[in-house]
């Protein structure tokens, strides 16, 4: 290719077909494993199933004493150490090859063997056993080319040095020869039955299925085989390359039984977790049974030790004793056991990891038969893809004989037609499928996707990709990979392209990147914000609470700061973001002459109530949870439901300063020290501690119980608390938070009865729910019922620092009369109307009642948290962040409702160690190394020792464990919660 214009245009096809990204991935890049593999997705996901393996293992290999007292489980250690004979390494044998036999549904009149090595030994083993080259009869078909002739060039070199074996075992033998063996026209055909009993065939060797390249022999080709063994079963054999066709034999299950039963079948195996091939298993039926003890009458070949699967009777004579497979490394289903043991069993471990890895495909595929039909059916799957998908064709054309277990690509470009740029795009394409990624010539980088690490055709054969895609993948994943091969194939002809390009003098400028989001504000407009409550409660010099820190802040970000309402806003600055504060509004008729129009294009709130007529068109901020109080429709009222503008809220700020209230309140009362009257009494010197000390009794909070309604950012603080106090806390939340509360060591009560019942104190944290427009209440308006305080312990202690109409006032007025609650602490809005002195807010409902129960009620005005300076600095700081986020990229954080059209979601945001840990933290958390570092070393030496504590049931042994590790296990596990709380990573999970 030399046409520049050419080139360039190709560049520029490419680019925009490319223009979208790059695909989803698969869920693992690994596609060069057969139908016992992990299949984990990653890293994580691969350590997780060691994990789960070592357990399987202490669970299923346990230690008996001689008086059969189980002392507890192998580990992987002790069987990688030394377990190489006896028990628990003969079961673990026993149960692979049990397992095996059953789930791919070998018949139990077949024999299976078991040998060390890989596919070439696998090979090996079946043919120097049944082939005789003393018996001048016998006749061998091989189904690929005779090797290094013209037509096996196109099998690559894998199968031909298969068939090279023969041909070299006949050519060595002292009365061999190699014209005994009859060899394919084509790779991988099997002739009819009246075609092999023509050449006077006895053994069919079948090494040309799709292993290398991608084909599978069809259902009438197997018919035809069946019916040549039934022509003479006793003197007729066939033996099958396996390595691909267990799960993966795309015919009726009639015909596979059919196969399993009557022809042998050879497969190498690797370890199910990691590691690399090193063993095989091979099937045999009686017949062919029968054929090698014969053969062992008259052997034209020595076999070497680790491949015999007929070991002399006699041990102590190895050479020339008689040789029988009655002695042989056999599983022999029919009596569920070994016959014989294998040389040198130091692949214990790895037998236990077929085992563990086959059970766990069986769990997630289903049967044999699910795994066959699911590898016929991600064969269709990719024949559909090719269709619609002409850059990428398959090798095999008949559809029947394509491969249900490997697929075999090539590239359809025309407009490449020079094979040495065509090999360069493929090679580059791999590397950007893999994780080294491509390089542009002006310095521009594409990492890896890492897609696909393992799609090279065997050299020698047709095309450019090969992967194992059989019944053990998802349909998705096979059509991920095959938008990935597209994809990195394009992505690699730009770059070669560039390069050609490069020599002729054409060069490209590398692309600018994007410092960040793209803005979508209008620099020709100044845009308004009007915060209408207090930014700072501490107060300055000039004696008014102090907001420069705020001021300071938005000034910082770029925006403006000024004091008081919106005046000429034709003399505001463009392009700039400008906060207007107003703190003293109050009442409708003083926030709607400012807002009903629109004025303000947004609002930062806190406690003021905004009226439904006032409009933001761009939406609006409440510092701290609730939104009850953000009445405008601009965002649909208090719910965020059905505006045009997005609802936010700043969760989690004030979280701790209202759950220390909460305790405090708790600690005024319990223990019930009457500490105050002690002062005085002190004080005045009319004490004397051994005499008057017994007549103050008190308990302790540790020990009792503490329910807790809700598990929001709130309700979740004050567990946490009580927990440090040692109360008992159970928690009353929706079922989705079940298992984070749990996790958390709390106990989780499913009604809010339950959770009160028995309880000592009851601290409410559920906030008012959703507003019934129809009938105005909120849904958990007097959640707190009669019920629920009467599950309660006699004298208890309410706190409800949340919404004062979570609670039954009638109720609790009931509640104190009994003496069910012995105190109460309530917190509230209470307004007072400046003109007329009249009071209103859910606070009115309460002041009667401490009219009657003088002494057991604590009432607040709403102060527990709003009275917090640094809670409400930092949440009208953050509440700024929002305005400036859905301002500038429409961009919304802490979304409370519905996310109007036009914005999008960019998740929730909380203070460190408050509310849930989101996936921002925890990428926040994989970017800092040195602690991350330390708490997986921790993690390990806790998981270490916490996994020998529960493998060990022996008592001399556990106390062995306990003397050496007790202060290393405790050390660590206290730093591990100091740094997953350092991290960020200690609480529920978002989603």
């Amino acid at each position: 290719m030399t046409d520049i214009a050419q080139m360039q245009e190709q560049r520029l096809i490419a680019l925009r077909q490319t223009a979208s990204g790059a695909p989803k991935l698969a869920s693992n890049p690994f596609f060069g494993v057969g139908p016992i593999t992990d299949a984990t997705t990653d890293e994580a996901d691969s350590r997780l199933r060691r994990i789960a393996f070592d357990a399987w293992i202490e669970k299923t290999y346990r230690k008996f004493d001689d008086r059969g007292n189980d002392i507890g489980g192998f580990t992987t250690a002790e069987i990688s150490r030394s377990m190489h004979r006896g028990y628990p390494a003969d079961k673990i044998l026993t149960d692979m090859m049990r397992a095996i036999h059953r789930y791919f549904g070998f018949p139990k009149t077949n024999r299976m063997a078991v040998g060390l090595g890989g596919g070439h030994s696998g090979f090996t083993v079946c043919i120097q056993h049944l082939m005789n080259a003393n018996d001048a009869s016998q006749r061998v078909y091989v189904d690929t080319p005779r090797p290094e002739s013209d037509p096996s060039k196109t099998a690559g070199f894998f199968r031909q040095s298969w068939a090279t074996q023969l041909i070299e075992m006949q050519r060595f033998a002292e009365k061999g020869c190699e014209s005994r063996i009859h060899f394919a026209a084509s790779e991988g055909v099997i002739p009819t039955a009246a075609e092999l009993t023509a050449l006077g065939v006895s053994i069919f060797v079948g090494v040309g299925h799709e292993t290398t390249g991608a084909n599978a022999y069809t259902s009438g080709e197997i018919h035809e085989l069946l019916n040549w063994l039934d022509g003479d079963p006793a003197n007729r054999h066939a033996v099958f390359d396996a390595t691909s066709m267990l799960g993966a034999m795309p015919w009726e299950p009639e015909l596979v039984s059919a196969v399993m039963a009557k022809c042998c079948l050879f497969m190498p195996f690797q370890k199910a977790i990691g590691g690399i091939s090193g063993y095989f298993v091979a099937s045999f039926t009686p017949h062919a049974l029968a054929l090698i003890e014969k053969n062992l009458q008259d052997p034209a070949w020595a076999i070497p030790r680790q491949l015999k699967i007929a070991p002399p009777i006699d041990p102590r004579q190895p050479f020339s004793a008689k040789r029988s497979v009655d002695a042989g490394p056999f599983y022999d289903a029919a009596e569920d056991r070994m016959l014989g043991g294998v040389i040198n069993t130091y692949s214990a471990l790895a037998f236990a990891e077929t085992t563990f890895g086959l059970l766990q495909s069986e769990a997630r595929v289903g049967s044999v038969v699910e795994l066959n039909r699911r590898s016929a059916a991600n064969r269709a799957v990719i024949d559909e893809w090719v269709k619609s998908h002409p850059l990428l064709s398959l090798t095999v054309t008949d559809a029947e004989r394509r491969g249900a277990a490997v697929t075999l690509l090539k590239v359809e470009d025309a407009d490449i037609t020079d094979a040495a740029i065509h090999a360069r795009i493929i090679a580059r394409s791999k590397q950007l499928l893999g994780y080294e990624g491509i390089t542009h010539p002006n310095g521009e980088y594409e990492p890896g996707l890492d897609a696909a690490r393992y799609v090279n055709a065997f050299p020698g054969t047709p095309g450019d990709y090969r992967a194992w895609v059989g019944g053990i993948r998802e349909p998705d994943d096979v059509v991920a990979l095959l938008e990935n091969l597209q994809y990195a194939y394009l992505r690699a002809k730009i770059v070669v392209l560039e390069e050609e390009l490069a020599k002729n003098g054409v060069t490209f400028e590398a692309p600018v990147k994007a410092d960040g989001a793209v803005r979508k504000d209008d620099p020709n407009r100044a845009y308004t914000v009007l915060i209408a409550d207090l930014v700072g409660l501490r107060f300055g010099a000039d004696g008014e609470p102090d907001y420069s820190e705020v001021k300071a802040y938005i000034e910082e970000r770029g925006g403006v700061f000024h004091l008081g309402p919106l005046g000429d806003r034709a003399g505001l600055e463009k392009g700039r973001i400008h906060f207007f504060y107003q703190p003293n509004l109050s009442t409708e008729a003083e926030i709607l002459p400012q807002t009903d129009k629109g004025q303000y294009d947004a609002l930062i709130a806190a406690a003021t109530f905004i009226p439904k007529a006032a409009v933001f068109p761009l939406g609006g901020v409440r510092i701290g949870a609730g939104t009850g109080n953000m009445g405008s429709a601009s965002w649909g009222g208090g719910n965020g439901e059905g505006g045009t503008a997005p609802l936010m809220n700043t969760p989690g700020i004030n979280s701790r300063a209202t759950a220390q209230m909460a305790l405090k309140a708790i600690l005024k009362v319990v223990p019930d020290l009457p500490v105050d009257r002690l002062h005085r009494m002190v004080a005045s010197g009319d004490f004397d501690t051994g005499r008057q000390l017994k007549d103050f009794p008190t308990a302790k909070l540790e020990g009792r119980k503490l329910a807790v309604l809700g598990y929001g950012n709130i309700g979740r603080e004050v567990a946490k608390l009580a927990k440090a106090f040692g109360m008992k806390v159970a928690i009353y939340a929706r079922e989705h938070h079940k298992r984070w509360i749990e996790a958390e060591g709390f106990d989780y009560a499913a009604s809010p009865v339950e959770a009160a019942s028995g309880a000592d104190v009851l601290s409410v944290h559920i906030g008012l729910g959703r507003l019934d427009a129809s009938t105005g209440v909120y849904s958990n308006a007097g959640t707190v019922d009669a019920k629920v305080l009467s599950a309660m312990k006699d004298g208890a202690v309410l706190v409800n620092y949340d919404r004062g109409e979570v609670v039954d006032t009638d109720a609790l007025d009931a509640a104190l009369s009994s003496g069910k609650i012995g105190h109460a602490a309530i917190d509230a809005d209470l307004f007072r109307d400046a003109a007329t002195g009249t009071l209103s807010g859910p606070m009115l409902p309460y002041l009667p009642l401490d009219e009657r129960h003088k002494g057991k009620l604590e009432l607040l005005p709403h102060a527990a948290a709003d009275t917090d300076h640094p809670s409400r600095v930092t949440g009208a700081k953050q509440a700024v962040d929002q305005i400036f986020d859905v301002i500038r990229f429409k961009s919304v954080v802490n979304l409370k409702g519905d996310l109007p059209e036009g914005y999008v979601s960019a998740g929730s945001r909380t203070p460190a160690g408050i509310g849930k840990v989101t996936k921002q933290v925890v990428a926040e958390a994989g970017g800092k190394a040195e602690l991350l570092e330390e708490l997986r070393r921790t993690s390990e030496k806790i998981a270490a020792i916490s996994g020998a504590l529960s493998a060990v049931s022996d008592p001399a042994h556990r106390a062995r464990i306990v003397e050496r590790y007790t202060a290393l296990l405790v050390e660590n596990a206290d730093r591990q919660r100091a740094l997953l709380d350092e991290l960020g990573l200690y609480g529920p999970a978002e989603g």
